[in-house]
This record gives structure tokens, C-alpha cells and sequence, in this order.
């Protein structure tokens, strides 16, 4: 197929858009790359692309495509929290507005990436993708409400598949620190403590970026039937963890670190289980390989290589929100987070 990824520069797409290409389909990337900075370890896959906000894409960018995968948006709670009728405009009006053009462009496909972080206060149950909605930040709320207004936009020429995903975790070229997993091996190997900023109780589901992205290989190649206007939860079951287990994971595998409570430490709203069978049922190409303790080991390998420093990950360099405060305090982004004219230059 020939797919345009949205968000092909970031954490998951970085990803994704080579395992798509080993699969052999024509890859097209979309993004206005605001972490062109954040680079971590190796680069990435170069591929057609081109450097556009999500919400500037016009009808001609979508010509010729059998798909569309939309991975772009604000990507965390406190990206989210910065500026929360932004986060709407790019997380929720541009996604449907994206997918409006994409059916009015002909294209059969549009997979949307969306959170388990719907269901938000979900308590101790295992929640299922009939289970309700309960966001509790504006990520989660911009999340729920594309899956509602897309959902509509359905019919026999147009078919959406919102597949969502557990908390992610693993290595990419665009590194995310603010992820549970990947943040508390950082600490570990950093300072030699597990630092846990909650109480430790909240159950949070997670899955590896690799995984998440065979889900989305997984919907591109399955029978139309099996995924139009449908939702999946991505993980498994086995990948629900208390974030106390998930420390004691990290203890296990960084050598000489202990577990540190922040004085502070509470507990979180976001508290969750998910109910992962129905994507495993439904698209048995589906087979994720990864697990916590698996994911752990690769982050450690991986920040030894490049020797990750505490002030790599917790200051604008790698820090999602301090990084787009950097680039507004010194006038290369807009404050709508659209580049000044300067800094807008293709991709490639």
C-alpha cells in the first residue's frame, strides 16, 4: 500500500516507518518535526516527506494514498496541560479534520492512534473496548473525542480503526522520557535511584513501541470487515502492572539501585487496567514479543551506550515540555506552536 504516516519524526513513527517499509509498502511521512533537536543514538529512516503542521494539511497532500496512519499530536499530559484549547485544536479538531480530507480524497484506510489513558480513573477492573470512558486530562478528553466524531464519518468508502494503545515504552530516535518505564530506568541508571513520583499503587498497562506498531501493521493487512469503525486495546494482558512492580523490575536490572518514593508521592488519578484479548482474538498477525523486564534491559543497554545524563532527560533536551518552551523562548516557534517562517524548510 502506499500510506502517509502523520508524525513519521516521532517517538512510535521513528519506529513504525521502517517496520512498514520491511513490509513492503511505500512510506510518506508528515510532520512539522518540532523535536528535530531531540535526536537520541542513531538517526533515523529517510523518507519522502513533508514538513507540515497537522492542521495545514490540505486536500492535495492526501492524493494517491490507500491509508492513512495519524500518529501526530501533543503527545503527553503536561504538553497537554500547557496550553489545553491548543491541545484540542491539533489532538482533536485537526485529527478530524485529517480524516474529513482523507475521505474526501478517496483513501479506503485511517487508523488513528489513540490511549488506553481514555479510560483515565478506571480503577482496580479490567477494562474491555466497551468499557467507558473516563479521561481525566486533556490528552485523554482529545482523544475520546476523535474516536466519537471520526467514528461518524464511517461508511462503505471510508473505514477508521482506533487502536488504543497501552503506555509505551522502548528505544527510538526520538526517545521519550516522560514514559513510565523509560523514565524510571533513566533515573536508575542516572542517580542509582528508582525515582517513583506517585505512591506506586496505580495500575498502568504498557506496551513496547515495536508492538504497537505490528497492531498497525496488523489492521493495515487485515480484511476490511474485522477492523471498520472499530476500537482495539493494544498490550496484553500480562502487561498490567502497578507502578511498584514496574520499579522493582528496574531495581532488578539496573545494577546497585535502590527504589525512592519522591516526599511528596501520592496517588495518581490515571489508574487504570486494560483487557487486551479482543486484538489478539481478532488479528492473530498480531503477536507482540515484548515484555517489561525485556523493555528494561534494552533502555539500560541503551542509555549506557550513549551515557545518558540526568540533565539530558529531566532539561530541554530530551524533556518534551521544556524542549517547546525553549524553542517559544527564543522565538522559533509561534506561540500556536507553528514554526516562525524562518525555520519552516521542507524535510528533505
Amino acid at each position: 500500500m502506499r500510506v502517509l504516516v502523520t508524525g513519521h519524526c516521532g517517538y512510535i513513527g521513528t519506529v513504525m516507518v521502517p517496520m512498514l517499509l520491511a513490509e513492503g509498502h511505500e512510506v510518506v511521512g508528515l510532520d512539522s518535526d518540532l523535536y528535530a533537536s531531540s535526536t537520541f543514538g542513531e538517526g533515523m529512516v529517510d523518507i519522502p516527506s513533508l514538513k507540515k503542521d497537522v492542521r495545514d494539511v490540505e486536500l492535495s497532500d492526501l492524493s494517491g494514498f490507500d491509508a492513512v496512519i495519524h500518529l501526530a499530536g501533543l503527545s503527553n499530559d503536561p504538553l497537554g496541560d500547557l496550553n489545553p484549547s491548543l491541545t484540542f485544536d491539533i489532538n482533536h479538531l485537526a485529527s478530524v479534520r485529517l480524516a474529513e480530507l482523507s475521505k474526501r480524497a478517496g483513501i479506503g484506510r485511517f487508523i488513528f492512534s489513540s490511549s488506553c489513558s481514555n479510560y483515565g480513573a478506571g480503577g482496580e477492573d479490567l477494562l474491555n473496548e466497551h468499557s467507558p470512558f473516563n479521561p481525566v486530562t486533556p490528552y485523554g478528553i482529545s482523544k475520546v473525542r476523535v474516536e466519537q466524531d471520526v467514528a461518524k464519518l464511517a461508511d462503505d468508502s471510508f473505514s477508521p480503526t482506533f487502536l488504543r494503545n497501552a503506555t509505551a515504552f522502548g528505544v527510538s530516535p526520538r526517545l521519550r522520557f516522560d514514559l513510565v518505564l523509560n523514565n524510571l530506568v533513566a533515573w536508575a541508571f542516572t542517580t542509582g535511584r528508582v525515582y517513583i513520583k506517585s505512591d506506586g499503587t496505580p495500575w498502568r498497562p504498557i506496551v513496547h513501541i515495536e508492538d504497537i506498531s505490528r497492531a498497525f501493521i496488523a489492521v493495515l493487512h487485515a480484511d476490511r470487515a474485522l477492523v471498520h469503525n472499530d476500537a482495539f486495546n493494544v498490550a496484553r494482558n500480562e502487561d498490567n502492572y502497578r507502578i511498584r512492580e514496574l520499579a522493582d523490575i528496574v531495581r532488578e536490572t539496573v545494577p546497585g539501585c535502590v527504589i525512592e518514593y519522591a516526599k511528596d508521592a501520592g496517588p495518581d488519578k490515571r489508574c487504570y487496567r486494560v483487557d487486551s484479548s479482543k486484538i489478539l482474538r481478532v488479528l492473530p498477525e498480531f503477536k507482540p514479543t515484548w515484555n517489561a523486564r525485556r523493555g528494561a534491559q534494552e533502555l539500560y543497554a541503551a542509555y549506557k551506550k550513549v551515557g545518558l545524563r540526568l540533565e539530558d532527560f529531566e532539561g530541554p533536551k530530551y524533556k518534551r515540555i521544556d524542549h517547546i518552551k525553549s524553542l517559544l523562548n527564543a522565538g522559533r516557534l509561534n506561540p500556536d506552536l507553528r514554526w516562525r517562517q524562518a525555520a519552516a524548510v521542507p524535510v528533505q
